[in-house]
């Protein structure tokens, strides 16, 4: 297991120096290792965000379901996966996807924090790792941490400015990010899964800017970077499958309103039925 481990950090560390060797800028190199890592990610993206999808549209059908058979949980669990069976549907597609990405999440994590552990024997970025302050990328050492930054230099500091921005960026692309993801709000109706997601999309950007305070700025810029690439893979998957329509409701009919029914009042009066002038009805008595 651990060789597998250290080959993957070994992979990741050889396409970090690739893009070094290109353009020698450290910032450069882990914005190209970004895109990389998100296009060969892309086909289990596209897979999550499609079981999501279906997950989504079939809830009405689950939640009859379950008001029907609520007292009998044997048969509302069987009820459920013939759903899952008939619709071609899978409860764990959503997550399976996240758990494949994950151990490269955490390699990556483990090149950003110490890259001269993974990267070649002949690597330029690794006698750059050497040198005190050479990985740096607009004005920043990506090596540092924002907080580390705020408590040697202070807060109102000209030199924390580009660190509290990249945090700052971090927490908008991931605010648009969870925004383009979650489906649009459907008027008139109450969906507790839908409040649920629009509750995540504001929590998980100031999870994430918490997060990147305290974490060095090189996997800061990799999240700003995979933000904005995520944003761009889901407007693709937008124009393969469709705008998702808006979330459905729990199933339940919807009540009416006391006025439901009735003719609009727009205050104008409804208009005199033929044969109703004064003329007409002198002729009708003559």
């Amino acid at each position: 297991m651990s060789e597998i481990w250290n080959s993957l950090q070994a992979i990741l560390g050889t396409i970090l120096s690739f893009f070094y060797d290109l353009v020698p800028n450290y910032g450069f190199a882990i914005i190209g290792l970004t895109i990389v890592v998100n296009l060969l990610v892309f086909p289990l993206t596209l897979k999550q965000v499609r079981s999501t999808r279906a997950m989504q549209e079939i809830q009405p059908e689950m939640e009859r379901i379950r008001r029907e058979f609520k007292g009998d949980q044997d048969t509302m669990n069987q009820k459920v996966m013939e759903l899952y069976r008939e619709r071609g549907v899978s409860p764990f597609g959503c997550v399976f996807p996240l758990l494949v990405q994950m151990p490269v999440w955490f390699a990556l994590f483990q090149v950003l924090r110490n890259p001269a552990k993974s990267l070649p024997a002949n690597s330029r970025l690794l006698e750059a790792t050497s040198e005190e302050g050479a990985l740096r990328f607009l004005t920043m050492n990506l090596e540092r941490a924002p907080s580390d930054v705020v408590g040697s230099q202070g807060l109102f500091d000209v030199a924390t400015i580009p660190y509290l921005l990249l945090v700052g960026f971090v927490i908008l692309t991931g605010y648009l990010q969870q925004k383009l993801l979650s489906p649009p709000k459907q008027s008139g109706t109450s969906n507790p899964q839908a409040e649920a997601v629009q509750r995540m999309t504001k929590i998980l950007p100031l999870m994430f800017g918490v997060i990147s305070y305290i974490w060095p700025s090189g996997l800061n810029l990799y999240f700003a970077t995979s933000n904005i690439f995520r944003t761009g893979q889901q407007l693709l998957i937008f124009k393969i499958d469709g705008r998702p329509g808006p979330p459905p409701d729990d199933g339940k009919p919807a009540t009416k309103g006391p006025d439901d029914g009735k003719e609009p009042d727009d205050g104008k009066k409804p208009p005199r039925p033929q044969g109703s002038t004064k003329k007409q009805r002198r002729r009708r008595r003559r």
